[in-house]
Order: C-alpha cells, then sequence, then structure tokens
C-alpha cells in the first residue's frame, strides 16, 4: 500500500518460515477477541506465544528449508496458508511442492534477529524478525545466491495447542540513505542472484485464486485506507486502523506501532494524485480474522522520482471490530 521511491525489489528469502494454519470454526472465539474493541467479554484466555517461542518453531522450519523437507510442512501449513511470489498467489500445496525441489549450502553462524510481535486478537499473532543467512539454493537446475539481510513476517494463528503460520512474506532490507550512484538498481550477475521476477516463473502452475465472500468488504476498507495515505489524513487513518498495527514496507523497513506506520503513511515524500486496485483476493482466516492480497498501482512520485505505473503486491491483515474490518498488519511485496 504505502510507497516509497525508487525502483522496487523483490524477494523470497530462504527463510521460509511457515508454522501456519488457520483457526478452525470450533477454535473461534464466540465474540469478538480483537483487543481494540469495545465487544471484549470475559472468558478465559489461552496463554499468548512468546516471540523466543515462535522463532525457535521458525529456526526448526528453516533447517527443513534448506534441505528440501516439504514433508515438514505438511503439519506446519495452514490449509488457508497464502503467500506472494510476484503476480503469483501460493497456497500450502503450491508452497510445499516448492519446498521440495529446493537444496540450499548455507554458511555457519545465521542468526534470526529483532524479533517483533503484534498481537491481532486471542487466537492470531505476527512475528517480525531479521536474517542474516548467506548461501546458494539450487532450485529446477538453477543455483542462485540468497538474498540478504531480509525482513521477514510471519502471521501465526493458534490451532488447538499450537501456533501455526497463514501468510510469510520477506522482503530485501534496503539502505535508502545510501542509493547507487545511478539511482538505479544495479542489474544482478547471471547465475549470482534471482533476477527480480524470477520467482514468478518459478512458482507452481496454479489455479485462479478463488475470492472469499469477505473480500468485497477487505478490498472496500482498503480503498479507504489508500485514500487516506494519498491524501495524507491522519484522522482518517487511525479511524481505519486497530490501536495496534505494524507494518512491512517495500524496501524491508518495520514499523512496530500505530505512531510510526501512521508517520510514515502520512510524510511528505509521496504526491500521488490517483491510485487503482485491483486483484482483490480475500481469505478468511478465522471469523474475526481475515487476509487480503491485491495489486496496486499509482500515479505520481516519491522524493522526486515518477513512481507512476508500478506494481506494489499489497497483503494486509484485517480484524473485525463490531461491525467494521480494521487495518491491524500489511506487508507490501515489490514487483
Amino acid at each position: 500500500m504505502m510507497l516509497n521511491s525508487r525502483h522496487l525489489l523483490l524477494v523470497l528469502t530462504i527463510a521460509v518460515v511457515f508454522t501456519a494454519c488457520a483457526a478452525t470454526a470450533g477454535n473461534a472465539p464466540a465474540k469478538n477477541t480483537n483487543p481494540n474493541s469495545s465487544a471484549n467479554v470475559a472468558k478465559p484466555v489461552a496463554a499468548a506465544p512468546t516471540a523466543h517461542a515462535l522463532l525457535a518453531l521458525e529456526k526448526q522450519a528453516i533447517d527443513a528449508y534448506i534441505n528440501g523437507d516439504g514433508l515438514f510442512f505438511e503439519g506446519f501449513l495452514s490449509d488457508k496458508f497464502v503467500m506472494r511470489k510476484g503476480e503469483a498467489r501460493i497456497n500450502k500445496a503450491d508452497a510445499i511442492k516448492m519446498i521440495s525441489g529446493i537444496k540450499c549450502k548455507v554458511k555457519k553462524g545465521w542468526a534470526l534477529t529483532e524479533p517483533q510481535m503484534l498481537k491481532i486478537d486471542n487466537d492470531a499473532y505476527v512475528l517480525s524478525h531479521v536474517s542474516n543467512m548467506e548461501g546458494r539454493c539450487t532450485t529446477d537446475g538453477k543455483n542462485e545466491k540468497m538474498p540478504s539481510p531480509v525482513r521477514a513476517a510471519i502471521v501465526w494463528m493458534r490451532n488447538g495447542k499450537k501456533w501455526q503460520a497463514v501468510f510469510y512474506g520477506a522482503n530485501l532490507i534496503v539502505d535508502l540513505k545510501a542509493p547507487p550512484a545511478t539511482g538505479k538498481r544495479a542489474e544482478p550477475k547471471k547465475n549470482d542472484q534471482a533476477p527480480v521476477n524470477a520467482d514468478v516463473a518459478a512458482a507452481p502452475a496454479t489455479a485462479k485464486a478463488s475470492a472469499d465472500p469477505i473480500t468485497d468488504a477487505l478490498m472496500a476498507a482498503e480503498n479507504a485506507v489508500w485514500e487516506a495515505w494519498m491524501t495524507h489524513e491522519a484522522k482518517k487513518s487511525k479511524d481505519l486502523t486497530a490501536k495496534n498495527i505494524a507494518f512491512v514496507n517495500l524496501f524491508g523497513s518495520f514499523y512496530a506501532n500505530k505512531a510510526a506506520t501512521i508517520k510514515n503513511w502520512t510524510s511528505a515524500a509521496c504526491h500521488v494524485k490517483s491510485f487503482t486496485l485491483t486483484n482483490g483476493v480475500g481469505t478468511s482466516v478465522s471469523p474475526m480474522v481475515g487476509i487480503l492480497t491485491l495489486t496496486g498501482t499509482v500515479v505520481g512520485t516519491c522524493s522526486g522520482q515518477d513512481i507512476s505505473g508500478q506494481k506494489i503486491y499489497g497483503n494486509t491483515v484485517y480484524v473485525k471490530d463490531g461491525d467494521a474490518w480494521k487495518w491491524v498488519f500489511g506487508f507490501n511485496s515489490p514487483s
């Protein structure tokens, strides 16, 4: 959604830590458990996860990913799992098939750092972290360098007594204070790093994603949030979002709370005349939580550069607050 300047980079990190599962109807709360809602009710609340515990689960999944162990993810991915690979919207079956064909060699000493956790409701959390992994991966006979460092984010859902991830995303962390001398992204060398849209070609063939009935409602909410961003309306942005929110932008920058996120959205860096949101697909992962994927294009400039026509692959989590869907977490994937 919120767009910054310069060419946009697309990355699929090695740390594909999908420990994800949608909450079933039996696990769903009878009433709103959104901490921002006035509809909270007194009821037993299951223990919240810790960032340490989620990072430990993620480490296990990273090890499985490195070894191409797709079977590991059968029990760790939700049936409603979703992630983006450029234009493609990847589901659980696609992800497992893709992982099963990967083999990686990674340098020792890698770490997951800077964990940040956001509560969506009692049964849903977002964990963001930085990975500094270095190595190479072979997929379909192609050997490519792993991008590093990356900012990853996983949306976790409670499934019984375990936590599983229902969304995964990762962006290369770009130092905006040190842009290339040409003002453009340097082209990667052959067989050294995946080209910008290489992952689209590598994505498994998949049928067109079917939209959940909540799609129209989430798209209407998303359009309102983009409108507030375009017009730099702080109050409107506050009203349309939950009490506690977080955001990962196209360059791997993380905004951990509402104040930081809205400050970024309402800055004077971008001057946008219009925008268009298309290809919206909503997924109801629980009665109170939905995920929307979409494609955004804008007409305007950011930091003096024309960004008209560039695509932004938006991934937004919404939480139900009374009768309204509130924006609670966003992860923008670059084109």
